[in-house]
């Protein structure tokens, strides 16, 4: 019996996922994907100010996300993604204008991040359902999800096209309820935007921070479930 036990605990582990919700969703840009991927995929010929043309084109498309929905003036999100990349390279004149098609071709094709497929096929196999839950187009979603080969692990797919309106206006939250018939105590919620998990948290989802860059945190009022540096947490915490 002694050898047995020795046996059994030098055997390695299998590595389990603990579930504690019915679904899983999951913001797209900045969460799964890389919205810098993009730019880094270019950067030697942009030079020196990539990132700071990245991180101007990424504020701007959110800028005009939450000013066209407050006004209720809606264009989808390829066309704000292309505005603020044209205001990026006004911004930054150093980065070559020549790039525009190359850039936006490169968001097509976004890089996930690292460990996405990996717990995606897992919570999948654990019995959730998954869903993406995005400011996106459904072409800009469908093309991401295809050029990642996502398309076999997720259950749906929840572009703000549907209602017409951008996150946080709860309608875009109310998708998902709705359309998988879910209490929003059900479903959990991971985003690496704070603003977006404050908006899912006050519809009343479960959320999850995933605090990418080390942020500080905000939106105290509306406060995460769990702060996680990657999505890979979320494997031994459910």
């Amino acid at each position: 019996m002694h050898c047995n036990l020795c046996l059994r605990l030098a055997l390695p582990r299998r590595r389990t996922v603990t579930m504690h919700h019915a679904a899983y969703v999951f913001d797209a840009y900045g969460t799964l994907f890389d919205v810098h991927a993009a730019v880094r995929r270019h950067a030697d010929q942009i030079g020196p100010d990539g990132q700071l043309l990245s991180e101007i084109w990424r504020a701007k498309q959110l800028e005009y996300s939450w000013v066209r929905t407050l006004m209720g003036a809606y264009a989808d999100f390829w066309q704000l993604t292309e505005q603020a990349l044209d205001f990026a390279l006004r911004k930054v004149p150093s980065a070559d204008k020549g790039l525009r098609a190359k850039l936006l071709d490169a968001y097509w094709r976004l890089d996930c991040y690292p460990e996405v497929p990996a717990v995606l096929k897992a919570l999948k196999a654990s019995g959730a359902k998954l869903a993406i839950l995005s400011n996106g187009s459904p072409e800009m979603l469908e093309a991401a999800v295809k050029s990642a080969a996502l398309d076999q692990v997720l259950d749906d797919i929840y572009s703000v096209d549907a209602v017409k309106r951008f996150k946080t206006d709860p309608s875009v939250y109310d998708m998902v309820a709705t359309g998988w018939r879910l209490y929003p105590g059900a479903v959990s919620f991971q985003s690496s935007n704070r603003w977006d998990v404050a908006g899912a948290t006050k519809f009343g989802f479960r959320t999850v921070w995933i605090n990418r860059s080390n942020q500080p945190e905000e939106y105290r009022d509306l406060p995460p479930a769990l702060i996680l540096p990657s999505l890979e947490g979320l494997l031994a915490t459910g």
